[in-house]
């Protein structure tokens, strides 16, 4: 990606970016997002260009994690791969047992005998323990625990422990934080149990931009509907980030509307990768080419982009439906059950969404819910019009200077409509075509950084929230 041209530039500070994990070809938009935040921020002078650091949390082996950086390096996905660093990586010494930060940070009164309880042994490359996790089964509120920690010495005993998960990624934060004597440190987390567990994080020097990445309510999705425990958890705790991103103004809306404004709410899109590029490429389409982008999950509901293509019955139409998951199968036999294999194809994981893009001339989602909709966003760079249910949050917003067609949430009669008319109304097709690109223009990398720029400025100039 080439340098990003902004009106004011990047604040001068340090960058950091919290992700629980980052593994290729895992967690969807979520991955591409967060990877695209971090090449946009390189791109706008970030640690001179090398990019925010990226520290992540997943307790994978040190191997895995170098695996997960080559491949990233090799997609051009991260602008420093030395740059990726993570928590259980640097909780080992190179001589045995846990790094000096971590055995400092461990308590004598928190130590426990293994056998006491069940615990995650971890292992360095010579099979030496530096720290042991609890086992919290059944619990999805893990992050949560209180039980310890526990630490090792460099002859395999235990010397104590730190107060949970919070207290060791608090210990290691802290650790990297110090290693930026006095400079001003913008902590950009991604992750809604990272931000449970960093609330309360005091330094003076840190300002904590909290984003978000998806819905924030349960079935029916209307803005006064229920909430699952961990979103209850996060609004409790809302008014203590610096700054809370939400990628689309709609959403921020309905959460000031309904939460009130004492958080700091601010919109900052997720931009797509190398937007600037896909943008101006010029596209051979194949006619009739229907394309579904997403993961095989229930809440996708792929089974209606299926049955609304089948119903729209056009001639020499086919469609092509990219990702995996769960509902392969169950989407494989009602592909079958209909006779359609000549017609629908489940193509399975693509790393390259733009070479499909390329090839396609009309895409189809029919979630039932959205963070914002990064395939959509996708598909207008490429100049792809786009046939989207009506849902909260993103199509209406991504979609509001044209570039597709939405239509009632639930309705595939209305869907089957939609498509049909977009693969046989040429003047309708190239009005929309004509669209796409202007659509796109108000979710580019350029305006994503001007508004995390701004808010950037504004969060340094204020005191902070913790």
């Amino acid at each position: 990606m080439g340098g990003i041209a902004l009106d004011s530039a990047l604040p001068d500070a340090e960058y950091i970016l919290l992700s629980s994990r980052l593994v290729p070809d895992l967690d969807g938009g979520y991955t591409i997002a967060t990877l695209s935040r971090a090449m946009q921020l390189a791109a706008a002078g970030a640690a001179e260009g090398a990019g925010p650091l990226l520290l992540t949390f997943d307790p994978a082996d040190a191997a895995t994690h170098a695996t997960h950086r080559a491949t990233f390096a090799r997609r051009g996905a991260v602008a420093d791969p030395a740059r990726m660093r993570n928590l259980f990586d640097e909780a080992a010494s190179p001589h045995g047992g846990a790094a000096v930060w971590l055995r400092e940070a461990a308590s004598a009164d928190l130590s426990t005998r293994l056998a006491e309880r069940e615990y995650r042994v971890l292992r360095d490359a010579e099979n030496r323990p530096f720290a042991a996790l609890p086992v919290i089964p059944g619990n999805a509120d893990w992050h949560l625990t209180e039980e310890p920690v526990l630490v090792y010495d460099e002859t395999a005993q235990v010397i104590g422990g730190v107060a949970g998960f919070r207290g060791l990624y608090n210990a290691w934060l802290r650790h990297v934080a110090a290693a930026f004597d006095g400079r001003p440190l913008v902590v950009v987390c991604e992750s809604r149990q990272l931000g449970e567990l960093i609330a309360d994080w005091d330094d003076p020097r840190v300002r904590v931009i909290h984003t978000i990445h998806t819905m924030h309510l349960e079935a029916p999705y209307t803005p006064d509907a229920a909430m699952n425990a961990l979103w209850t958890r996060w609004f409790a705790l809302a008014d203590r980030f610096d700054a809370v991103a939400w990628p689309t103004r709609t959403q921020r809306d309905d959460v000031v509307a309904r939460f009130g404004d004492a958080a700091r709410h601010v919109v900052i899109p997720n931009a797509a990768p190398d937007s600037e590029t896909r943008a101006a490429t010029t596209l051979e389409r194949e006619p009739g080419l229907v394309v579904v982008l997403g993961r095989l999950a229930p809440g996708k509901r792929i089974d209606h982009s299926i049955r609304a293509f089948l119903a729209a019955d056009v001639t020499g139409s086919r469609m092509e439906i990219w990702g995996g998951g769960a509902e392969h199968d169950a989407l494989q036999a009602m592909i079958d059950e209909r006779g359609a294999r000549s017609r629908v194809m489940l193509a399975g994981h693509t790393d390259a969404p733009g070479r499909v893009l390329d090839r396609a001339s009309v895409v189809v989602t029919s979630t039932a819910f959205e963070g914002q909709g990064l395939s959509i966003l996708e598909a207008l760079l490429h100049g792809v019009p786009v046939v989207s249910y009506d849902v909260r949050y993103g199509p209406g917003d991504l979609l509001a200077r044209g570039g597709g067609i939405l239509v009632p949430d639930g309705d595939e009669a209305a869907l089957a409509d939609a498509l049909r008319s977009v693969l046989t109304d040429h003047e309708l097709y190239a009005r929309l075509v004509a669209e796409a690109p202007v659509a796109a223009s108000a979710w580019s990398a350029e305006r994503a950084i001007e508004a995390f720029a701004a808010t950037v400025r504004e969060v340094l100039a204020a005191p902070p929230r913790r």
